[in-house]
């Protein structure tokens, strides 16, 4: 027989995170702990189901009014209209101008390439592939296959982490918004930016959106832990509301995945801010094209869950609890794991556990001192330095710290 017409493909690198999920699975030292994966953990280690998820899927389960018909290609409108809300805030003016429309898609991935595939058809003109689209340094690995793979040609980088004091370097970023050519497309995290938990400021977002508004570039908000950062809706999404109360059009990516629970359901919206209502209309107008021709339909489960709950007022509160106990509990780890570090006398300075937020923490680990982490105390974190918050446990801080305190002082 002739050789296979699939040849000459190549194997593809594993996906990093969930390359190290696997690793620590075949591990069957006890000692084991994973600081790699990107979800929430109780103090047990277990996933978590929220309460209110629970119940809400319990109501949708005994409502014989629904069904499995589809649903609108733009997805669930109820879903998509309290997703925006909560983004927006209740009393935003561009929801009431009605020049806010939006779209479901599957995760918060989702909805950042059905908004690429649309900037690079349409936006400031067509086929923008020439656009640059500037990403932070570092950034969710996603976020350049997801522009690159929707037909962007020139991803760029900006500064953002100052690995020397181990925080956000405000000047290289002003700096670079300052040099970036025109009508560029910036990816911003809304809160608890991905891998360095280092968020600006709101006098530093101010700075940041007075160069953006001065310079015509475009706002391209990643949002996917709102509420799940500092336990506090409005305070997570401080910096989206302001860029539109700054008179900004921009796209706003949610995922649901983190502050839901929802992972494996692939709950996510974009939010689009426009001008007006016609502009947003005929925006959606494509958008829908797009939509027909990725995944046709959304599905309803995930997305049904989400608008039930933000729609009754007691279901909300009870939701935003939940929320808070996640937020309250990674805050808790954070405090503790520094504390644990600074005792032992740990070499360099700590602060910046406490001071970063959300889900994962950039502990200034180098590549040599993770790799005695993985192999020596069977710790699995990324190559970064990154770890998720959510993987320590009362049970296991004192290991971890030890072992960070072992690797800084052996491992140069």
């Amino acid at each position: 027989m002739a050789a296979s017409i699939f040849a000459a493909v190549p194997a593809s690198p594993p996906v990093a995170v969930f390359k190290l999920t696997a690793d620590f699975r075949e591990d069957s030292d006890s000692r084991k702990v994973n600081l790699g994966v990107g979800a929430y953990r109780t103090d047990e280690g277990q996933p978590w189901v929220l309460p209110v998820v629970k119940k809400v899927e319990q109501m949708i389960a005994n409502d014989n009014s629904l069904n499995h018909e589809y649903l609108p290609i733009l997805g669930l409108p109820e879903f998509r209209a309290n997703a925006s809300r909560i983004a927006l805030g209740d009393d935003s003016p561009a929801i009431k101008d009605k020049r806010v429309g939006s779209v479901q898609s599957l995760g918060g991935t989702g909805a950042l390439r059905i908004g690429a595939e649309f900037l690079r058809r349409w936006y400031n003109g067509n086929n923008n592939t020439a656009t640059p689209v500037y990403v932070s340094t570092p950034t969710w690995e996603n976020h350049n296959s997801v522009f690159m793979d929707a037909g962007f040609k020139d991803i760029r980088t900006y500064h953002y982490w100052d690995a020397a004091k181990r925080g956000l370097d405000l000047q290289g970023l002003l700096n670079d918004l300052e040099k970036a050519p025109e009508f560029s497309i910036f990816i911003l995290h809304a809160c608890a930016h991905n891998p360095t938990g280092t968020d600006p400021t709101p006098e530093q977002w101010k700075q940041i959106a007075a160069v953006m508004k001065r310079r015509n570039l475009f706002p391209f908000f990643d949002s996917a832990y709102q509420g799940f950062a500092s336990g506090s809706l409005e305070k997570d999404a401080w910096a989206v509301r302001y860029f539109v109360s700054e008179g900004f059009e921009l796209f706003c990516a949610q995922s649901f995945s983190k502050n839901f629970g929802l992972y494996n359901e692939r709950v996510g919206n974009l939010t689009v801010v426009g001008k007006d209502a016609d502009n947003v209309q005929r925006v959606l107008s494509q958008m829908e094209k797009i939509v027909r021709t990725t995944w046709s339909n959304p599905p309803s489960q995930g997305a049904r869950i989400v608008a039930t709950t933000l729609a009754s007022p007691q279901l909300f509160d009870e939701w935003k609890g939940n929320v808070k106990t996640m937020a309250d509990r990674v805050l808790l780890m954070r405090s503790e794991l520094r504390s644990r570090l600074e005792a032992l006398g740990t070499p360099g300075t700590w602060n910046h556990i406490t001071e970063q937020i959300g889900m994962f923490s950039f502990t200034g680990l180098n590549p040599k001192q993770v790799e005695y982490m993985v192999k020596e105390k069977h710790i699995y974190l990324m190559a970064s330095g990154r770890i998720n918050m959510c993987g320590l446990t009362t049970k296991n801080l004192d290991y971890v710290a030890k072992s960070i305190h072992e690797a800084v002082t052996k491992i140069q």
